[in-house]
């Protein structure tokens, strides 16, 4: 009778907390390094977007333009050199070398490109090319324009693919078992998302400060000088807590096995062209790109939509801000819930393939919602008078609850799933192949996303005629995307179990011996 009530709470913590006393030497070094690389992720996240939507001549149509001649074209030489120095370097370094790049150019961003950005910026010829281009062209114009600007945008976006999902989720994936990642990555998702409980607030404080400056400061310089600095600040703090996990965490044998790693070395390295060969051979691979790339697109057919009905409502640059950082606020504690209730619990009762389904579900029931509403809110006029709000003012709440619902499914169901599915892979496989797929693919799939718009955009002149298109494109790009999560939910299975069963074979013959 006694024992009743103790097993009782013991499943309730396991449900909440399934992680055992011991683990925290390495789960809490994780979760702070985690927490500290999606803090600038946040912060440079909201910064580029206001940079770029309320620059001079801009708005929300440079993006398309912008993902598709900007980032595009980086994130594949970026990913060249960096297959190249993962040949040549250790991991150990090859991460220092990375995240030393973005400090150094986010420091010349603060110190030379923005205080000079008037001389450096081409206004003259910019106005010529508005003046004999189309109207369609102008998001084209505006990167043009400000260039510095662009670079910094692209650069931001690198460090989304580059320290989280390359040099982040990479380091998990080769000092995690798969049996620890059902509990563990759930967990590590946590710290990423407290980030944005403290980069929210910050970006919020900062964009305010306009208020208490005189005039004829540049308040919105002032505000990225303290942003950037944090993120520089987070850089040094990333390096140093990576440090101390492979000096003090990895030594101890219950948490990394040297036998493993010795194994890894001996793998034979593969060239590009073959790398890329494998990759396409592989269906297992392929399915996983196509999740990857779906999300891409969606997302960003879906964000373009609102961030220009949010150009609308805040035009300058520290308003737009302001708002991101509160935006980001309540994306990251709506993704902490969902995390501590749902995400781990979904994944470790109903197993892969039901985690891997819940993010396009909800960007498929939320899409129908926002696009439903901005098509047809000219004909909702009374009823949001009666609200005591505007049309646009709705518009932008909307999609932000649109884009709160789907991050924190993408943040707690959709990033555990599909680094679990890095994991059965052999270590070719899961360096070069996730290098193609967080890189280039999660750029593609933006790209993607983008080129459509882009070619609509020419084609009829405006976002907003394009909105019923875009719409439809989405519900299309969401059923490919189901689809191939079934499919790979059927093999994850298979690899899984096949690798599970031949551990267990192995280890047969060591208990046997040992019994004896």
């Amino acid at each position: 009778m006694s024992q009743a009530p103790t097993k009782e709470f013991g499943k309730w913590r396991s449900f909440f907390w399934p992680v055992h006393g011991f683990e925290l030497r390495k789960l809490l070094p994780m979760f702070f390094l985690f927490f500290f690389i999606n803090f600038n992720y946040t912060v440079l996240r909201d910064t580029k977007d206001a940079l770029i939507v309320t620059a001079p001549g801009s708005g929300a149509e440079a993006i398309p333009f912008l993902k598709v001649w900007g980032v595009l074209p980086f994130a594949i030489v970026f990913m060249l050199i960096y297959s190249k120095l993962s040949n040549n370097m250790s991991k150990q370094k090859l991460f220092y070398t990375t995240i030393s790049f973005f400090i150094a150019f986010f420091a010349v961003f603060a110190l030379f490109l923005y205080p000079y950005k008037d001389s450096l910026h081409p206004s003259v010829s910019a106005d010529w090319l508005q003046a004999h281009l189309s109207e369609g062209f102008g998001g084209l114009v505006a990167l043009y324009r400000n260039w510095t600007y662009a670079l910094f945008y692209i650069m931001s976006e690198l460090w989304g693919s580059v320290a989280i999902s390359l040099l982040f989720w990479g380091f998990a994936n080769d000092i995690t078992k798969v049996s620890e990642s059902k509990r563990f990555y759930a967990m590590f998702g946590l710290g990423a998302n407290f980030a944005m409980l403290f980069s929210g607030p910050l970006i919020v404080y900062f964009s305010d400060i306009r208020t208490k400056l005189p005039a004829g400061v540049d308040a919105w310089g002032v505000t990225l000088n303290y942003m950037l600095s944090f993120v520089i600040l987070s850089g040094l703090i990333i390096m140093g807590v990576y440090y101390y996990i492979n000096k003090k965490v990895l030594t101890d044998p219950r948490f990394y096995e040297p036998e493993v790693k010795k194994a890894k070395k001996d793998k034979p390295k593969l060239s590009m062209k073959e790398s890329f060969l494998f990759l396409a051979r592989s269906p297992y691979i392929g399915c996983l790109a196509i999740l990857v790339i779906a999300y891409g697109v969606a997302i960003n057919l879906v964000e373009v939509t609102w961030k220009s009905q949010l150009k609308l409502q805040y035009p300058n640059g520290n308003e737009y801000n302001a708002f991101m950082g509160k935006f980001s606020f309540l994306t990251g504690l709506i993704t902490i819930v969902m995390m501590l209730f749902v995400g781990g619990n979904v994944i470790r009762r109903f197993g892969w393939g039901v985690g891997a389904l819940v993010t396009p579900v909800v960007l498929l029931i939320t899409g129908v919602g926002f696009f439903s509403f901005v098509i047809f809110r000219d004909s909702l006029t009374g009823f949001i008078a009666m609200l005591g709000t505007t049309p646009l003012m709705l518009a932008v709440l909307f999609g932000m609850a649109q884009n709160i619902m789907s991050k924190s499914a993408k943040y707690s169901l959709f990033d555990p799933t599909k680094e679990m599915a890095y994991i059965p892979l052999d270590q070719e496989s899961k360096v070069k192949g996730k290098a193609a797929i967080d890189v280039v693919g999660a750029r593609l799939g933006k790209s993607g996303g983008s080129i459509v718009q882009q070619v609509l955009i020419v084609g009829f002149g405006s976002l907003a005629a394009i909105t019923p298109i875009i719409g439809a494109i989405l519900f299309v790009i969401i059923a490919a995307w189901i689809i191939a999560a079934r499919n790979l939910n059927k093999r994850f299975v298979a690899i899984t179990s096949q690798k599970e069963a031949e551990s267990t074979k192995s280890s047969e013959p060591e208990l046997a011996k040992s019994s004896t």
